[in-house]
């Protein structure tokens, strides 16, 4: 069995263990899990596959013995090594079975996951409706036995209409999971018939799914036939966690605005913590023409959201470029924006480097940071200037200066570097001069990458392990 199909299961004992005893199903498994349902039927049909080619005859193991205590033998079990049981003879067993057999509903699960597929297609002539077992027959729609998979799909088809929208919702992680194999389409096929069919209240029902998956699919829908409003589109996008969902919902709620509900759009998006959300969310501003509330985010720390804003003012004939300046002017510690240092050099040139050579001594480490990103970024090297951010306490500031240093890291004295290795250096001073001694190579920084493979900081020990 496979990680994939490693399902919950309760009192430590296996699902099938307890069905064959009489445990009613929610207790036996978690059934709100997807995985714990393939688990059961794989678990189930690996305990009750005969055994139709033994090498050496023995009696039938103890692994079957305790499922033959809940269903008749359905099967003869082979005499002798050559002999074969007939599937007519196994089929007429089933149809001569009294309904009684399946009574109960632990033996009914059984049944259904059972390794016959006789077995399993009496079983579903039992199920009544309403049953709890529906999971048991989405995993028989896809079924390698033809009769077994009609006659699910039948009943799959019958059933699913009839439940209510929490009841799908709480179905549709495990015909999502099945979907994915090889005649797994048509219970997805349903699902998404089901979500499609106004008013909509089976698929409003899955916008808020635990299942990641569900909730990709339900808003996909939602998406392509712009189900919701634009703003509670916006809104979703601004706090759903999964990425996929946040992009879907930023595209939904921009493709269906009206020129005058801007504002209960481009709030949610303008405020999202995806940087992918607050782009789509900037670069509506030009559509907006509402230039000017993209100029804040010129500073932006991501960088995707920095290239939008930048976009849309100049489409309105704005130059970013003095605007990035004016900030980097500024002396006081609150007036200068985050991301001012590195959008300065993404849009400007070498003679900016005066504006940010000052902004590596600045007392917020992220604004240091990010001036020695922007000096790199212009291709501007003074290794004399650079090596003393080594020693700096921001790990994010030693970090870019490693980075700007490399290429000219044969440049930096050994000694300097052996220096800052000593056990009591913090942790990133420590993996900086490793960095560097491993790019400058040479016989004597491979003995003192060796040294280092003793340390008493594990991650000491990797870094110097790795970069040996």
């Amino acid at each position: 069995m496979t990680s994939e199909y490693t399902g919950r299961e309760t009192a430590g004992e296996p699902a099938a263990h307890q069905l064959a005893q009489g445990t009613p199903v929610g207790s036996a498994l978690d059934t709100d899990d997807p995985t714990a349902w393939i688990s059961l039927d794989i678990e189930v049909r690996e305990l009750s596959r005969p055994r139709l080619y033994p090498v050496h005859p023995r009696p039938a193991p103890p692994r079957r013995r305790w499922l033959s205590r809940v269903l008749p033998p359905l099967r003869a079990e082979p005499e002798a090594a050559s002999s074969r049981p007939s599937p007519d003879a196994g089929l007429a067993v089933v149809r001569a079975l009294p309904p009684a057999t399946y009574d109960t509903e632990p033996a009914l699960a059984l049944a259904l996951c059972d390794a016959d597929g006789h077995v399993r297609e009496a079983a579903l002539a039992r199920i009544p409706t309403g049953s709890a077992l529906l999971p048991l027959v989405v995993i028989r729609c896809a079924d390698w036995a033809s009769p077994v998979r009609d006659r699910a799909r039948e009943l799959l088809r019958a059933e699913l209409p009839a439940r209510t929208p929490e009841e799908l919702a709480a179905l549709a992680p495990l015909l999502l999971r099945i979907d994915r194999r090889e005649r797994g389409t048509f219970a997805a096929g349903l699902l998404e018939t089901a979500l499609r069919t106004p008013p909509y209240d089976h698929l409003k029902a899955q916008l808020g799914s635990a299942d990641r998956d569900t909730r990709r699919f339900a808003h996909r829908i939602a998406a392509a036939g712009q189900v919701l409003d634009p703003a509670e589109f916006a809104r979703s996008a601004a706090r759903d966690p999964d990425v996929v969902v946040q992009s879907c919902c930023a595209e939904a709620a921009l493709a269906g605005v009206r020129p005058d509900a801007y504002d209960e759009v481009l709030g949610p998006l303008l405020a999202a913590r995806n940087p992918q959300v607050r782009a789509a969310g900037v670069t509506a501003l030009r559509k907006a023409e509402r230039p000017v509330e993209a100029e804040p985010f010129l500073a932006d720390r991501s960088p995707v959201v920095r290239a939008c804003a930048r976009y849309v003012v100049r489409q309105y004939d704005i130059d970013p470029l003095p605007v990035y300046r004016a900030w980097c002017a500024e002396q006081g510690p609150a007036a200068l924006p985050i991301g001012a240092p590195i959008g300065l050099a993404e849009c400007g040139d070498r003679q900016d480097a005066g504006l940010l050579w000052p902004l590596t001594e600045h007392p917020d480490p992220a604004i240091r940071s990010r001036a020695v990103a922007g000096l790199r970024t212009l291709d501007v090297f003074d290794t004399g200037r650079l090596i003393p951010l080594l020693d700096d306490p921001s790990p994010a500031v030693t970090r870019e200066t490693v980075t700007s240093l490399i290429p000219s890291a044969r440049r930096i004295p050994v000694d300097h570097l052996v220096d800052r290795l000593t056990p009591d250096r913090p942790r990133h001073h420590r993996l900086a001069s490793i960095r560097l001694l491993a790019a400058q190579g040479g016989t004597r920084q491979l003995r003192i990458l060796r040294a280092l493979l003793e340390d008493e900081d594990a991650k000491v020990r990797e870094r110097a392990g790795r970069t040996r």
